[in-house]
């Protein structure tokens, strides 16, 4: 099907139970089938964005981005749950400064923009996971796909719709079971932490330490009872620590 995107000059938006907007209806009827069509709003665009710059050093192509959404800005209120949106000329990059709307362009079905910039961003994403842990049999496309498949797999039997902002950031999030980016970068502060303070250590047992009377022990003092080392008065138990006073 050719790309009539252009028809579609506005659209009614209402915001879900699950906190995420959904479209009711369209300037174009003909085209575009309203049922289970999501768009992104401003906050989530934002994200989106912001966790796309990873995926730079990898090759993202912004022209591939800028095609995947069709832009929409605000025009007025629809009752108490509801928005009215009309098409922009204004950049998908340009989303969370102007307030936009993303609506994923779908039209294509043998190969819609949208698609195209799925399939992009999980190509990358694999590359980056692959250059950033060095698995020893690296991770490929369709060890993702499947993922997530596997995740989304008892929404589609029972008809339940998959919202676009939840399927961009499955991707851009993914990591494979048993890593994570958070504790990578966690655990290489903390081994420069820890080599830091080894070499200051190193440092200090090389000094020559001069031995002083400050530095001697009386050599009447008996060393400690072990029987009495403990005072049964002072015995506790960590049963009795209070759960309050342990710390999306």
């Amino acid at each position: 099907m050719a790309n009539t995107s252009k028809k579609l000059d506005w659209c009614k938006v209402r915001l879900g139970k699950d906190l995420n907007w959904w479209v009711t209806e369209t300037s174009d009827n003909v085209n575009w089938d309203v049922d289970g069509l999501s768009i992104i709003d401003p906050r989530q665009s934002s994200h989106i964005l912001e966790t796309l710059e990873g995926l730079r050093p990898y090759g993202l192509d912004d022209s591939i981005v800028s095609k995947a959404f069709i832009v929409f800005s605000i025009d007025s209120r629809i009752g108490k749950d509801g928005i009215k949106l009309v098409r922009s000329d204004d950049s998908v990059f340009d989303a969370e400064s102007q307030e936009l709307f993303l609506l994923p362009d779908t039209l294509d079905e043998e190969r819609s923009p949208y698609a195209e910039f799925l399939d992009h961003i999980t190509k990358l994403q694999v590359k980056m996971l692959n250059d950033t842990f060095h698995f020893e049999q690296d991770l490929e496309i369709e060890d993702l796909e499947e993922q997530i498949r596997e995740k989304y797999s008892n929404d589609y039997m029972e008809g339940r719709a998959i919202h676009s902002f939840i399927e961009i950031i499955d991707i851009l999030e993914y990591v494979p079971a048993g890593y994570s980016l958070d504790d990578l970068d966690e655990d290489g502060g903390k081994k420069k932490d820890e080599e830091e303070n080894y070499d200051e250590i190193e440092d200090i047992a090389e000094e020559e330490i001069t031995e002083d009377d400050t530095m001697k022990w009386d050599e009447d003092e008996d060393s400690l009872d072990d029987d009495n080392y403990y005072d049964d008065d002072d015995d506790a138990s960590f049963d009795d620590l209070d759960d309050d006073d342990e710390k999306y």
